[in-house]
């Protein structure tokens, strides 16, 4: 994980310029804080993505610093402190810290929970850059810019009107399409009374995509309506 900035906040100097070691160890930058103030400041101004946070300081205390920064900030924050007691774990976890290492603790074990709380937190909230060409629904792929569909993988050969009338359906995701308006848009002609036309090219469209064509998953129909993309 390069690029890493560890904010450790607490006000023992010579615990930050041990863990100061260890942290540039693993390639990572660690700014510090002697205080809750000290922090906020800095996290105005820098990007940081973990925060180490002592109990115990002057003007403003961890637990502060913590209900302070949980008001606009979700970034990872593992509480230190010298009380051990369940009571004060709870408490410090209640307030919005995702850890809790009491004093002494071991700079090894400390880093290893950086990094646990590193890989959860990009696990949860990195969210994968989704091709703008591509409609995706469940394992329903469109590429509109290829024509080219897949279901869970499996390339579908569609022919370019059933292609239209699936993205039609796909880009109103969640909206019911009358059948003179699935008419009008995919054939481009007004709409006399053709909806065995639609039905049939629904019918012809399930038969490929879907697992049970009789049981859709993806193209539901809504009776004495039309059609529709859940």
């Amino acid at each position: 994980m390069a690029g890493i900035t560890i904010l450790m906040v607490d006000d023992e100097t010579e615990i930050i310029k041990l863990m100061d070691i260890y942290v540039k160890n693993e390639g990572y930058t660690l700014l510090s804080a002697s205080n809750g103030l000290e922090a906020l400041d800095i996290l105005k101004t820098h990007k940081v993505d973990l925060i180490i946070l002592d109990v115990m300081m002057p003007q403003m205390d961890g637990i502060q610093a913590c209900m302070k920064i949980r008001e606009e900030n979700n970034t990872p924050i593992i509480m230190l402190s010298a009380k051990s007691q369940e009571i004060d774990k709870i408490a410090g976890l209640s307030i919005g810290a995702d850890d809790y290492v009491t004093k002494p603790f071991s700079p090894l074990e400390l880093i290893a929970r950086i990094k646990s709380q590193l890989r959860r937190y990009n696990q949860f909230n990195t969210k994968p850059v989704q091709d703008e060409n591509e409609i995706q629904i469940d394992d329903l792929t469109i590429n509109i810019a290829s024509h080219r569909v897949t279901v869970e993988g499996r390339e579908i050969k569609l022919t370019p009107r059933e292609f239209a009338l699936l993205h039609m359906l796909a880009v109103n995701r969640g909206l019911v399409l009358s059948m003179d308006k699935i008419y009008v848009e995919v054939w481009n002609e007004p709409f006399m009374e053709s909806k065995n036309t639609v039905m049939v090219h629904i019918r012809k469209l399930r038969e490929k995509i879907e697992k049970d064509p009789q049981r859709p998953d993806y193209i539901k129909t809504v009776w004495g309506i039309g059609y529709k993309i859940e």
